[in-house]
């Protein structure tokens, strides 16, 4: 696990663009590819605009939902919207590499069968994730069965007001690399119990090896200083 530590949310949110970046890059170099999967919030609005000023190899990228919230289209509790406007609909990416999660369909079990087909047997390039105050990530709520649900996309149950669809930890951490970006001292206790004290959080599902930990100063602040890094052009 690598840990960089920014002074501020935005800082901590350019790192994760460009940390992002290298890798799209690198993917689409070699294999002509490359398959990301994103999760929402607050946060990952300014990761989004900042990869959207970038010249990006948009054509070759695959964009996939690590979790989405049954709401109708156009709600505002979708990450779906927030995807399409501060990235998707402000890039040159073909609307087909689009994968956005099925959460209208009548049935959401076929739906989550058909996504995790969607997906295929091939590992995700990038599987970008945040944490909650509560120790959460994806849509893996503590004590939720979805955390050991089998196959590679599921439905949890209801979850701050809504029941959501979510990649399982098996699809997360089959991905080549995995990335959270996280920011806010509300989320301290939980990351410092789980990369120092191994504390059961639901994120503590999340495979270490080949894992990159974005963060700003408040959220990095009950983890030991020896473990943080500055980002490259920051010392």
């Amino acid at each position: 696990m690598k840990i960089i530590v920014a002074a501020t949310p935005q800082e901590a949110a350019t790192d994760a663009a460009n940390w992002m970046s290298r890798r799209i890059r690198s993917a689409v170099r070699l294999r002509g590819v490359c398959r990301v999967a994103v999760s929402g919030g607050g946060t990952p609005a300014l990761m989004f605009d900042d990869l959207a000023a970038m010249d990006l190899p948009w054509s070759a990228v695959h964009v996939f939902q690590v979790d989405e919230r049954v709401a109708p289209d156009g709600d505002s509790d979708r990450n779906a919207g927030q995807l399409a406007s501060h990235l998707t609909d402000r890039v040159p990416i073909r609307k087909g590499n689009v994968h956005m999660m099925p959460v209208t369909a009548k049935s959401l079990t076929r739906a989550s069968a058909a996504y995790a087909d969607k997906l295929g047997d091939a590992p995700l390039d990038i599987v970008h994730l945040g944490i909650g105050d509560d120790g959460h990530t994806a849509s893996w709520p503590p004590g939720d069965p979805v955390i050991d649900a089998p196959g590679r996309v599921a439905m949890c149950g209801l979850f701050n007001g809504r029941i959501r669809m979510t990649m399982t930890p098996t699809v997360v951490n089959a991905a080549r690399a995995r990335m959270l970006l996280v920011v806010g001292g509300a989320k301290a206790v939980p990351l410092a119990g789980w990369v120092v004290r191994g504390e059961p959080y639901p994120v503590a599902r999340v495979r270490r090896t080949d894992t990159t930990l974005c963060l700003d100063t408040t959220a990095a602040s009950k983890l030991p200083a020896a473990l943080r890094i500055a980002a490259p052009g920051r010392g």
